[in-house]
């Protein structure tokens, strides 16, 4: 068994696609997943399932998300050793001042690329700075010149449907939640 975190899209924003964990935790057990657990109510949720690619389980999840609750979800699927080099493979400071930048990691959707995203990714260079990552960004911000970032433009972008955001201490947390 292989250890998975999904991290779903867009539930529990602003009274939108409301999705209580434990009812988000029954659905997984009850498709057959194992030793689930939810993480915060922004839809992460790590479990065990036999070793497959991502995309595959992805869909299914995505499926069952849809039957179970009745909205359009968008899921990015991450297992143990990718999630571990996301952490590890951080740009170098990359989280190390959190009361001077916010710092977030934006997971991207397959087929959606790292390479791709960063073109559409709107930056303020005195404010925002964004390194790509395999399957991820790496963004930061001044959290003293938050009001002047752009990265809020991205919800225009054409890449925002393929991406979940989670700041690094959620993103760090997940990892430790997979073991």
């Amino acid at each position: 068994m292989t250890r998975y975190v999904a991290l779903l899209r867009g539930i529990n924003v602003g009274g939108k696609n409301l999705i209580k964990m434990p009812a988000l935790k029954a659905c997984f057990e009850a498709k057959g997943f194992e030793n689930v657990s939810t993480y915060i109510q922004s839809g992460n949720v790590v479990f065990e399932a036999p070793d497959r690619p991502s995309v595959q389980l992805t869909r299914r999840i995505e499926a069952m998300l849809a039957e179970a609750f009745d909205y359009v979800p968008t899921v990015v699927v991450r297992n143990r050793k990718q999630m571990r080099a996301i952490v590890e493979r951080s740009p170098k400071g990359f989280g190390a001042e959190p009361t001077k930048y916010r710092y977030d990691v934006f997971f991207l959707k397959e087929p959606l690329t790292a390479t791709a995203a960063m073109k559409h990714l709107p930056t303020n260079p005195a404010v925002d700075r964004a390194h790509a990552g395999t399957g991820v960004l790496y963004v930061s911000r001044l959290t003293a010149k938050a009001t002047q970032s752009r990265l809020n433009k991205i919800i225009s972008s054409p890449i925002y449907p393929s991406v979940t955001i989670r700041n690094w201490n959620t993103t760090t947390k997940l990892l430790e939640l997979m073991g």
